[in-house]
């Protein structure tokens, strides 16, 4: 089995676990459960907790004690655990510490599958930033693969989206432990020796303005992200309350329109290595925001019926929006980290976006929500929910089109280097 296969297996695996109930958590919260927007935006804000210290955390485990590839595997094994007993729960109570276990365990995955490809490709004599877009596009085929075996089996609104994603933790938690080897750069150092190393480094990419900044926008824009995860998919299932629009394809399978997203990334991600080389970090960070703007805008304005056409095209540009931010994000991470906190540094860029981004955005959103736009009967107002997202990523670009200096050198890539 080639390198490249096994990495790709990998990626596909990673995020089929996440799209398998990601998505459509919303409509087996709302629409099941009938529990309350508050609640559900202090629910979606577990990622965000979780990722605040675990991927950190993990991350220095992986660069000190344990090979990258079984912390991996054993993270995988304990969340699939704790996806089993998600359909146990009966409250919302009870939801928010099991779901913030399950995310304590999957959060820290998402960097560590980054660390194992990152590595093996390097080990390889490969240029990552040239060979892994190529390997990650199958994590988005992953999660849309997810999406649709929810969607199609009905599974949206059931406890059996819970389950499919467990199967896929526990085949993933066995398929690691098969992955190259990643030993810890600072194994067999001094506890004080490499704990001082570590922590020069890590201040080092703060003590820096550019990454500073960098890192900063990284969390504003994890927060535009999880406005999108939290309510696209309640947003299409709410049409169903209006006669007009409840046989509609967009209302009965919200998944799969959703899922387009997805498809989009796909192209985006191979696109990823010339963007980068043509114009540089900023000007590509700066695409992603003016496209989290239209992703907003267009689904303010957008329904399943004659309007479906901006709901398509906001999940095109989608792609854009996640992939020029996240994917982009962590290749300048990885460029710009030394070799020894490789793994920490990916630690650190998942918890400025998952971690604090993620927070702010589901407990914020869910209160404004709650407190602004929603009616008697639990009715959303949901084009000014969106014009408010929209509003928000707008500001956020012109921030970081002002704040954030960088001249872009194309003969330095693909290394993005940083002038």
């Amino acid at each position: 089995m080639s390198l490249k296969f096994r990495l790709i297996l990998l990626s596909f695996l990673q995020f089929f676990i996440w799209g398998a109930w990601l998505i459509t958590i919303g409509a087996y919260w709302f629409q099941t459960k009938h529990w309350s927007g508050g609640e559900f935006g202090a629910i979606f804000s577990t990622m965000g907790i979780s990722a605040l210290f675990m991927p950190t955390i993990m991350g220095m485990l992986a660069d000190r004690v344990i090979n990258a590839e079984k912390l991996l595997g054993i993270c995988h094994f304990m969340g699939g655990i704790i996806l089993v007993m998600i359909p146990l729960v009966n409250s919302p109570v009870t939801m928010f510490p099991i779901m913030l276990v399950n995310m304590i365990f999957y959060m820290p995955t998402i960097s560590l599958a980054n660390t194992v490809s990152y590595t093996a490709l390097k080990n390889a004599g490969k240029d990552v930033v040239k060979d892994f877009p190529p390997i990650r596009v199958w994590g988005t085929v992953g999660f849309i693969a997810a999406m649709w075996t929810v969607s199609l089996l009905h599974l949206e609104k059931t406890t059996g989206q819970f389950y499919v994603a467990a199967a896929a933790s526990f085949a993933l938690a066995v398929y690691s432990f098969s992955l190259p080897k990643c030993p810890p750069p600072l194994k067999g150092q001094s506890n004080k020796e490499a704990g001082a190393r570590m922590g020069k480094d890590m201040f080092s990419l703060f003590r820096n303005r550019k990454m500073a900044l960098f890192f900063i926008f990284s969390m504003l824009l994890g927060a535009a992200l999880q406005l999108t995860n939290a309510y696209g998919d309640t947003f299409l299932h709410d049409f169903a309350k209006i006669p007009a629009y409840e046989d509609t394809i967009a209302v009965r399978y919200p998944a799969i329109i959703m899922s387009i997203s997805q498809i989009s990334e796909t192209l985006f991600i191979l696109a990823i290595p010339f963007f980068l080389k043509k114009f540089g970090i900023k000007q590509v960070m700066l695409m992603s925001m003016v496209a989290w703007v239209l992703r907003f805008g267009l689904f303010a304005y957008g329904n399943p019926a004659e309007g479906l056409w901006m709901i398509v095209l906001s999940c095109i540009i989608y792609g854009m929006a996640f992939d020029f931010f996240n994917i982009s994000g962590s290749l300048f991470v990885e460029t710009q980290s030394s070799a020894s906190i490789r793994a920490s540094a990916q630690g650190v860029f998942m918890m400025m976006t998952n971690g604090i981004g993620a927070v702010l955005g589901s407990v914020i959103s869910g209160i404004i929500i709650e407190k602004f736009f929603t009616g008697a009967g639990g009715i959303m107002y949901w084009k000014s929910i969106w014009l408010t997202f929209a509003s928000y990523s707008l500001v956020v670009a012109v921030m970081f089109a002002i704040l954030f200096k960088h001249k872009h050198n194309p003969e330095a890539a693909p290394n993005i280097t940083a002038h």
